[in-house]
């Protein structure tokens, strides 16, 4: 019974005819998709031999295990249904899936089956026929022989295909999406971490120029309380002339002295901290150059003017010992207060009044302005303005109980006394009288007196004169009309 089923399996289930088949293409989703044409199925080249050779991966693009994968699900899905394969494809099929999932057949490792099972006999010999072929060598033939039995296959794994790469696409598109999202949210990360170092930045630079400033305007105001407890009285004088029963001008005033000072006292500590370092750096590279300069031992063998006179002056003969006396140390000059003040037109006018403070200082001349100190009086003032151009000024003071004696060599006479110097010969060591010492206050440069009117004070430093020095020596074409006035307080 069981026979006649088989026989009757085997009957139906006989070779179909093999047909040559065009290349066909058929539409999804609107678009054309190639097939590949199926192997010749003839009566000269049955489905059981092996296919003809053709490449898998440019037919469909897909690795062998993903094309097997799938073939073995079109198998399972669509056999007897949409796919009817004959008997021996199908027995070719189950050996190749046999081959490709265990390997050769081993005789030992299977039991026999029956006599009359031929269903499984046939199974067995066609695995047998396989002999050594590879599992992947299997696979290959198992989609080959798959594709030339099924047209609906290659449609298929087309389809698949398609799917496959959508799939990647929005996967590559959701990565892509993501990577944007994360650099985003690093970049704002980035950026925020970045403004908050830069508020912190701004704070910690803001809090160190605001103590700067604290400091600045503390040290500014010690300064200045220190200078004005020096200049108070003296500026208060000077207010109270200019502005005479005006207690608010005389305040402005004094706010406006007391701000130029404190300005000129700073201008003055730049420059000498400035001359400070620049001799400490020349006092430095003439150490290392002397330092470098093997066996400079001896002295000059000629020593100037200076030297010389220094050397007499202090070895003098037994006959001079009792002429030369000893000039006394002079007390420390302090530095005067200067400012300047815009009320030049009214200043003018007013020196207008009195002829003998108005002088011309001739093209290429310096004109020296005598003023001795007051035994009434213990701070000197002095105002000036100019038409038109600048002019140069500066203060010294000569004391009156100091004198200089000194031996000069070859020394030149002043022009007063030439009859006294006649008949001397020259080189001759010449006795000078003493000459009063001369120190200086202020050192000449040149102001724009034109545009405002320079003023300032001084405090005595003992009995002497203060010689005010108006310095044209510059100008070769230009006479110069000064405006001047001089007094003291007490």
């Amino acid at each position: 019974m069981a026979m006649e089923v088989q026989n009757d399996d085997v009957d139906n289930s006989s070779p179909q005819e093999c047909t040559d088949s065009p290349k066909t293409t058929i539409e999804e989703s609107g678009s054309q998709v190639e097939l590949s044409p199926p192997v010749d199925r003839t009566e000269n080249n049955p489905c059981h031999e092996k296919v003809a050779r053709w490449s898998i991966d440019n037919n469909w693009g897909l690795s062998l295990e993903e094309l097997f994968d799938i073939s073995q699900i079109f198998l399972k899905d669509k056999d007897g249904k949409a796919f009817h394969p004959t008997y021996e494809e199908k027995l070719r099929l189950v050996a190749l899936l046999k081959q490709a999932s265990q390997g050769p057949y081993d005789p030992e490792a299977y039991p026999e089956v029956g006599f009359f099972d031929v269903l499984g006999n046939d199974r067995r010999k066609e695995w047998a026929s396989l002999g050594k072929m590879t599992k992947d060598d299997a696979k290959a033939e198992f989609i080959k022989l798959l594709n030339t039995c099924c047209r609906l296959f290659s449609p298929y794994i087309t389809s698949h295909k398609i799917e496959k790469e959508e799939q990647e696409k929005k996967r590559r598109e959701e990565e892509e999406r993501l990577r944007l999202e994360r650099e985003e949210r690093e970049e704002m990360a980035r950026k925020q971490q970045e403004e908050e170092i830069r508020q912190q930045q701004e704070e910690a630079k803001r809090r160190k120029e605001e103590e700067e400033r604290s400091q600045m305007e503390l040290q500014k105001q010690q300064i200045m309380a220190a200078l004005n407890a020096q200049t108070s009285v003296q500026f208060q004088q000077y207010a109270a002339q200019h502005c005479p029963g005006d207690p608010e001008q005389q305040k402005l005033l004094i706010q406006q002295l007391q701000e130029q000072h404190y300005q000129q006292y700073i201008q003055q500590a730049c420059q000498l901290q400035l001359a400070q370092q620049q001799q400490a750096t020349l006092d430095m590279q003439q150490a290392e150059s002397a330092a470098l300069t093997p066996g400079n031992t001896e002295p000059d063998s000629t020593p100037d003017i200076e030297h010389v006179n220094d050397h007499q002056s202090t070895n003098p003969s037994p006959q001079e010992e009792t002429a030369l006396p000893t000039n006394p140390t002079p007390p420390g000059i302090l530095a005067p207060s200067m400012w300047t003040r815009p009320q030049i037109k009214e200043f003018k006018q007013k020196m207008h009044d009195d002829p003998d403070s108005i002088i011309t200082v001739g093209r290429g001349e310096v004109v020296t302005v005598r003023v001795p100190t007051n035994e009434d009086g213990s701070y000197m003032f002095w105002e000036f303005a100019t038409d038109h151009y600048d002019i140069g000024f500066g203060l010294h003071f000569e004391w009156t109980d100091i004198p200089i004696t000194s031996n000069t060599v070859g020394a030149t006479s002043d022009p007063g006394d030439e009859d006294a110097g006649k008949g001397e010969a020259e080189g001759e060591t010449v006795k000078v009288a003493p000459t009063p010492l001369v120190e200086e206050v202020v050192p000449v440069y040149r102001r724009d007196s034109h545009e405002e009117v320079y003023a300032g004070s001084h405090q005595y430093p003992g009995q002497g004169t203060y010689l005010l020095k108006f310095d044209n020596s510059y100008s070769l074409w230009r006479s110069k009309v000064v405006y001047y006035r001089v007094y003291y307080t007490r």
